[in-house]
């Protein structure tokens, strides 16, 4: 978590007391007690700024896997398809996998006297471990008509908005803190925030570094290297109160 350069502004005004003109003037020259709207003042208050970032790593992991087939006839072809198909879902399904994360797309056409099917099979992971466990079946045990194809780290919108509310929950907490240093050198003490702005958010997502080589990465050093990052600055303005005076032991 990194901080940016605070800026920090107090204001501590004086008290004002009541006063009053010469009570002998009671017709004409006196001024009366000034109203509860007379003697309002602006509150005294510092304020400051506070920065916090935060990353998270990919929660989940979607890998394709694409099945071919050509043949004389529509009905071997389907079947051919169809086959290599049901065993995916089928390693699928004794993984544990929803029903809800996984999505199959079939497609047919007819080139001269073959007809053409392709359908691919999306699944969406929420364990890495048991991704790999099920790419590691799928590649031992089909043929090249069937390719698994490299997992696909991704972000839920839960994960990210779950970093988002963070990370300004810890700009604000970082702006707490510098407030409260302010107020123990003022000899003063932290009040309520009387004002909470947020003035700047940024995300970002990383990636391979210079496109380099990743065939020697792992899947969990790969899903590390996608770590999406945000960032928040927030301006807080706190009330100033009078330190409390230690009390007296009778």
């Amino acid at each position: 978590m990194a901080s940016s350069p605070s800026r920090v502004f107090a204001a501590l005004l004086p008290v004002a007391s009541d006063s009053y003109g010469d009570e002998n003037l009671i017709d004409f020259g006196r001024v009366g007690k000034p109203t509860t709207a007379d003697t309002q003042i602006p509150p005294r208050e510092v304020q400051v700024t506070g920065s916090a970032e935060l990353s998270c790593p990919p929660d989940r992991a979607a890998v394709s896997i694409s099945v071919s087939s050509s043949k004389e006839s529509v009905n071997d072809v389907k079947n051919s398809v169809s086959r290599r198909v049901e065993y995916i879902l089928q390693t699928v399904r004794q993984h544990d996998v929803k029903e809800a994360d996984t999505a199959v797309t079939k497609y047919i056409q007819r080139v001269d006297d073959l007809y053409i099917m392709e359908a691919e099979v999306r699944v969406v992971f929420l364990d890495f471990d048991k991704m790999q466990r099920v790419r590691s079946v799928l590649l031992e045990k089909l043929d090249k008509s069937v390719c698994v194809g490299v997992p696909q780290f991704i972000h839920s919108p839960e994960c990210l908005s779950t970093i988002r509310r963070h990370v300004c929950v810890a700009a604000v907490e970082n702006a707490r803190l510098k407030a409260s240093e302010v107020c123990c050198t003022l000899g003063q003490g932290l009040g309520r925030a009387l004002l909470v702005r947020e003035e700047e958010s940024r995300e970002w997502s990383g990636g391979f570094p210079n496109g380099g080589d990743t065939t020697q990465v792992t899947l969990h050093q790969r899903a590390g290297l996608i770590a999406h990052t945000v960032s928040s600055r927030v301006f807080v303005t706190f009330e100033l109160r009078p330190k409390d005076r230690p009390r007296k032991k009778l």
